[in-house]
């Protein structure tokens, strides 16, 4: 697979994202892309050839190591790393409808624009981009419990011991350079833990905007009811807007006091 060309594609997709989610793009192509493509695959090049197990009977080595590695640590690898990075193109295409939705808009209305920023992360993209998040990381959690549960765990044994048939008996079987591949694993598996922490961190970082942004612009939409009612009246606000709650006396005094406040800013218009 060409994994310089997936680099190039994903790499436009650093200027719609925060901080953590180029943090998290540096992370899948520096710590587990290249580490993927130059050193993990040549460590497992030689699993099948130079897995041997102390029997001569024919056909016993082959299920013996189908039974010991159902599927290759560099494949399940490749599966995660293209599933992972799925969701970035995903957001790429959201971006690429919204600057052709809105040149063509702009064609048909004199050069006036659609959307101010077509990158900015709002409205659906803001969604898409969320979503994506949450995707990534259930997918990198998903193929770390996959890869837990086949090998139950993330040790490399030294030694397996096999009795399938057509083993005569119970046979040992051993890998080669075990020591090297578990760091290797650990790599991956801790590398894949960081990529999920930082999704979680833009997550919260996501959901705090929007959250600061709604109280803002509740804030905002207040003083413009309070600036409507002043030029509509001529006069300030009823004092009882500004009734403040005392966290010293209970709740129905306080609804009394409210209440009390309001037939008083009532009879006085």
């Amino acid at each position: 697979m060409n994994w310089s060309a997936l680099e190039s594609l994903l790499s436009g997709v650093n200027k719609y994202s925060t901080v953590f989610g180029r943090v998290w793009l540096s992370m899948v192509f520096v710590f587990r892309v290249m580490v993927f493509v130059v050193a993990a695959q040549r460590v497992w090049g030689d699993e099948s050839k130079d897995f041997v197990c102390n029997t001569r009977q024919p056909g016993c080595t082959n299920v013996c190591y189908d039974s010991i590695f159902p599927i290759s640590h560099i494949r399940l690898w490749a599966l995660q790393l293209i599933f992972v990075t799925c969701p970035s193109l995903m957001v790429m295409a959201h971006v690429k409808y919204r600057e052709g939705k809105d040149s063509k808009y702009a064609s048909q209305h004199q050069g006036s624009h659609l959307y101010a920023n077509p990158g900015k992360k709002r409205g659906g993209l803001w969604w898409t981009y969320l979503v994506s998040l949450i995707f990534k990381a259930v997918v990198d959690a998903a193929f770390l419990y996959i890869l837990y549960y086949i090998y139950h765990g993330y040790d490399m044994p030294r030694l397996s011991k096999c009795a399938l048939e057509p083993c005569p008996n119970t046979v040992d079987c051993y890998i080669s350079r075990p020591t090297e591949k578990k760091i290797f694993t650990i790599f991956m598996v801790v590398s894949s833990a960081i990529c999920i922490f930082m999704c979680i961190l833009e997550m919260f970082y996501l959901l705090g905007k929007r959250l600061q942004k709604v109280l803002k612009e509740r804030q905002a939409n207040k003083r413009l009811l309070f600036a409507e009612c002043h030029e509509v009246t001529n006069i300030a606000p009823p004092r009882s807007l500004y009734i403040r709650v005392d966290p010293t006396i209970g709740s129905q005094q306080n609804i009394s006091r409210q209440k009390k406040a309001e037939e008083a800013a009532a009879t006085s218009l």
